[in-house]
């Protein structure tokens, strides 16, 4: 089943068209992957989902329903939570209030303070931030930093988690604790759908990968068929 579907979605900047009439899906739960280089649209294609812009043409439905022109909060409290390529933490707060933040606010139904606050230490345990929990999330490394996203998306308790790039910047020990994090919410029951330019992350735990080049959808297949895609290859992969 369909979870997430895009038809002729389209966005352009100026003269210049970001993403160009793509069609997409995510299947309910797996872990699909969005890969192209860079200015290839992907960004802008999880922006367009989220509604932090709104596509023009294009229809997006969610679990059936059309979210097109929907609020972003809206959205969010249907089921469809997202990370960001650039972190966007509030600094100040400390890594429990971040959380805190996504329990209160970004759930459909109301939450008690005390359902909310043991939630996100149970959050904070499972990705493994429960020895920082009073720290200014400004003074966590970034792979903890984005571990923060995480679990203040999950607090949501979405269907459907958007990773932005998640993998970047991160060493290889480290993009190997983010891929088994990946894996382990999908366990949880949660579908994701995931930017990354880490060719092995991407390669290993993925279903499914969409090629974006120049906001065109150039091709979609399991990793191994988009490993010898000519066209991917070429505009992408390198040999």
């Amino acid at each position: 089943m369909q979870i997430l579907e895009g038809e002729g979605v389209t966005k352009y900047f100026g003269g210049l068209a970001a993403v160009s009439k793509v069609d997409f899906h995510v299947d309910q739960g797996e872990i699909a992957g969005l890969i192209g280089p860079n200015g290839a649209g992907k960004t802008t294609l999880f922006n367009l989902i989220s509604a932090a812009l709104v596509p023009k043409p294009g229809t997006i439905r969610f679990k059936g329903e059309k979210i097109t022109g929907l609020k972003p909060h809206k959205i969010c409290r249907l089921g469809l939570a997202r990370t960001f390529q650039e972190v966007k933490i509030f600094s100040n707060m400390t890594v429990l209030e971040n959380v805190l933040l996504g329990s209160l606010f970004g759930c459909s139904t109301g939450m008690s303070s005390a359902d909310a606050s043991r939630e996100a230490e149970e959050l904070l345990e499972f990705v493994g931030l429960s020895a920082v929990r009073t720290t200014p999330a400004k003074d966590l490394t970034l792979v903890n930093q984005k571990r923060i996203e995480v679990a203040r998306a999950l607090a949501t308790k979405p269907e459907l988690l958007m990773l932005d790039e998640l993998m970047a910047g991160l060493n290889p020990a480290e993009v190997a604790q983010a891929m088994e994090l990946v894996t382990r919410i999908r366990d949880k029951g949660i579908t994701i759908f995931m930017i990354e330019h880490v060719m092995k992350a991407i390669m290993s735990v993925c279903d499914r990968i969409m090629v974006l080049h120049h906001g065109e959808k150039i091709a979609e297949g399991t990793p191994q068929e988009i490993a010898i895609s000519k066209k991917v290859v070429e505009v992408y992969l390198g040999e």
